[in-house]
């Protein structure tokens, strides 16, 4: 269970953002609303969100998650892949300082965003992407194993991030999409599969028994639903202008 969020609302020069998307620019106001509506969310869900103060200097600094891995054991602040993105970290390990007694760090050569990360339990399955290179994950795993925690990897072949195809929502069950659906490695999970055209979805977030899914996934959302899943819709386009999604927005411990 989850009591702490933290989160980075989006910065004046929002539009800058890096993205592969091809979904036009983002609108800064419509994307503070959108946060907004996040962040009453994450607190429907009994979190008490934390929220640092948005950042012109780092266009993406919204998409906090990138920036660490938080674990029961340990906070890892990560080297992100983008060069523009490496400057984020700094307010976020400060902020982490004050809940975790050990955060460690990713050096170079090492690169990793957080969002190619995800967490099963006591094991932690890392993206190899463009965003994430083998160093890095090396060193990820090599800290988790410090702390009694496993890793493995996962090469990437479409997706930009880990999370962009998967959400481990629990009671093993695992959202997955596209080249992640027949991959052996997830065989042992209970699959909820989405569909292409809701492809967002995959990028849904288990918050202490809710699921929050992004707006527009209505078969998604079902068949979360059937699987035993209180759900919350929560409307998250602007930032997927951005490659952006649900468990990108907030950091979770």
């Amino acid at each position: 269970m989850f009591s702490t969020a933290i989160v980075i609302p989006p910065c004046r020069r929002i539009a800058d953002g890096l993205t592969t998307a091809n979904l036009g620019k983002p609108d800064y106001r419509r994307a503070l609303a959108q946060h907004a509506a996040y962040v009453q969310a994450l607190a429907q869900c009994g979190l008490s969100v934390i929220q640092l103060p948005g950042d012109d200097n780092y266009p993406d600094s919204t998409f906090v998650e990138d920036t660490a891995l938080v674990t029961p054991a340990c906070a890892i602040i990560t080297r992100p892949g983008a060069p523009s993105r490496r400057g984020e970290t700094a307010a976020v390990k400060t902020a982490l300082g004050k809940f975790y007694p050990h955060v460690e760090e990713v050096t170079a050569p090492g690169c990793v965003d957080a969002g190619d990360i995800m967490m099963a339990g006591t094991h932690f399955y890392i993206g190899l992407s463009e965003r994430t290179n083998r160093e890095g994950a090396g060193q990820v795993a090599a800290i988790l194993q410090k702390y009694g925690l496993t890793a493995s990897f996962v090469p990437l072949k479409q997706v930009l991030h880990l999370k962009s195809g998967l959400a481990y929502l629990e009671d093993n069950h695992l959202v997955a999409a596209g080249e992640f659906l027949q991959q052996p490695e997830f065989a042992a999970f209970d699959i909820l599969a989405v569909d292409d055209d809701e492809r967002d979805a995959a990028n849904c977030l288990w918050v202490n028994g809710r699921v929050l899914v992004p707006a527009g996934c209505p078969r998604s959302k079902k068949r979360i639903q059937d699987a035993g899943y209180e759900t919350i819709e929560v409307d998250v386009s602007e930032f997927q202008k951005l490659d952006g999604g649900l468990s990108c927005l907030s950091l979770r411990f």
